[in-house]
């Protein structure tokens, strides 16, 4: 094995570590991530809504298919008599 080309390669990769960490000053790295945490928190809020309209769409149809089946029931024992 080559172990100059790896010390070189392992330098070369923390000069760019060392300079992109330089390139970002604390407040924006905070803003960057604060953003990220603004669009994280917004998806989330987007599909927790989607289940939830999913889920009392299906509690209605559901609600729905029953009283259609009591008064179904209600309207054969009001003609038995």
């Amino acid at each position: 094995m080559d172990i100059a080309r790896g010390e070189t390669v392992e330098k070369e990769l923390n000069a760019m570590i060392e300079r992109r960490s330089r390139t970002k000053e604390p407040d924006e790295a905070s803003e960057l991530w604060q953003e990220s945490v603004r669009r994280y928190n917004a998806r989330r809020r987007e599909e927790n809504r989607l289940a939830w309209c999913g889920y009392f769409t299906h509690l209605a149809g559901s609600l729905r298919a029953r009283a259609e089946e009591y008064d179904r029931r209600a309207a054969l024992l009001t003609t038995a008599e």
